[in-house]
């Protein structure tokens, strides 16, 4: 991968699961060489999830999209010949990239202060579930329970405790994480540009939860009650919720400037008269009345189906959006055209890219995820000034896969 803003740059991805290796898949987006290490024999456990391959298509979905552009080294750090292999690739490598808990790290001499001591201009990426300090630090958790139910999202997306608590979607806090690790670890190769020094980018699950969810954290922090979000028929604004067409489908609608928007929004839906009404002729007055024009706006919308309302809203400029499935998604041609769903290089599908651009610099077409363990393992190690003996060798010790 000659091109990219990252062309020669060289990432090592000993990360396992999702957030830290999507991390170092941003990078190859931009033509970054990743070096994905893996344990021998099964590999990464994010490979082959029951949940996630297709084994009657030969694909592994989640793995494919975390793991493109990569080649896989199977070497067992665990076996002192092992280390030395990562150390030796530590020398002439850009980024280190981590999610092992810190007493893992400290075991297999993989820690920090063991890298840098090697190569004092690499950038160290770090990621943990609760950070790097205070009591927690070496506790180890998914973002379904550090990013997810720790910060507060969890409990709410409910409108009360009568409701039970949402289940994440699988990699819904790992993936924008993942987007956090890899602006600290772009930072870092920024200062390193400037002093010559690499050093540690680190971020955490905990840390981008509470981001997510900032809105509300800062309110409190302020001392406010942060009420639960209430139920679809006692949202504040009528304008500003979600309908069911005629055919089942909703809509989200968002129409937030109501002195400029409302009166194009109500002769769009033939409802010009509700203007003139005086329980809604304010604002202030639609919102002590909000139930009530909530079952108004419920009636006018179940009279046409979906496709039929959206060209209707989009030329009254209302701001809105269908509720997609994730077939929709999927299918979707704005995300298409945006570069959003892009083809791997070799034509057998698409794949999510990473979530911007850059003028100018055009990303890597996307090359299919590392098929089998160690599937690149001499090549690697070819590179790196390996020769067939010193391979063979490493081989016959169980150290090296292919």
């Amino acid at each position: 991968m000659a091109d990219g803003i990252f062309a020669g740059l060289r990432v090592i991805d000993c990360a396992s699961w999702i957030a830290g290796p999507a991390a170092a898949t941003i990078l190859s987006d931009f033509g970054a060489e990743v070096i994905k290490i893996e344990p021998p024999g099964a590999g990464d456990p994010w490979r082959g999830r029951v949940f996630a391959a297709a084994p009657d298509k030969g694909i592994d979905y989640w793995w494919e999209l975390t793991s493109r552009n990569k080649k896989s080294l199977a070497i067992d750090l665990k076996h002192r010949e092992g280390l030395r292999v990562l150390h030796r690739l530590i020398g002439t490598a850009d980024v280190f990239i981590t999610n092992f808990p810190p007493p893992v790290r400290e075991r297999l001499q993989i820690a920090a202060a063991d890298l840098l001591a090697i190569n004092p201009r690499l950038v160290y990426g770090s990621i943990t579930a609760y950070g790097e300090a205070g009591a927690e630090a070496h506790r180890t958790g998914f973002d379904a329970t550090a990013y997810w139910a720790r910060t507060g999202l969890m409990d709410m997306v409910r409108d009360g405790t009568k409701t039970e608590p949402v289940r994440s979607m699988p990699g819904m806090g790992d993936h924008p994480t993942a987007t956090g690790l890899y602006a600290a670890i772009v930072t870092a190769l920024y200062r390193r540009e400037k002093t010559g020094k690499g050093g540690v980018a680190q971020t955490s699950l905990l840390q981008n939860g509470l981001w997510a969810n900032g809105c509300y954290v800062q309110n409190r922090l302020f001392g406010e009650h942060v009420p639960y979000r209430p139920p679809r028929i006692d949202t504040p604004s009528a304008l500003a919720n979600h309908y069911r067409c005629k055919d089942g489908r909703w809509f989200l609608m968002a129409l937030h400037n109501e002195a400029r928007q409302l009166a194009a929004f109500l002769k769009a839906i033939d409802r010009e008269d509700l203007a003139q009404d005086p329980r809604f002729h304010t604002q202030p007055q639609r919102r002590a009345h909000h139930k009530e024009l909530t079952a108004i706006l419920d009636e006018v919308f179940a009279k046409r189906d979906l496709h039929e309302w959206r060209p209707i809203l989009e030329k009254a400029g209302v701001t809105f959006g269908p509720v997609c499935t994730v077939d929709e998604a999927g299918d979707d041609e704005q995300s298409r055209t945006i570069g959003a769903l892009v083809p791997f290089a070799d034509g057998s599908g698409l794949t999510v890219s990473s979530p911007f651009h850059v003028d100018g610099a055009a990303k890597v077409a996307p090359m299919r995820a590392p098929q089998v363990v160690g599937q690149h393992s001499e090549m690697v190690l070819r590179d790196a000034g390996y020769s067939a003996d010193d391979i063979a060798k490493l081989k016959k010790l169980g150290v090296l896969q292919n």
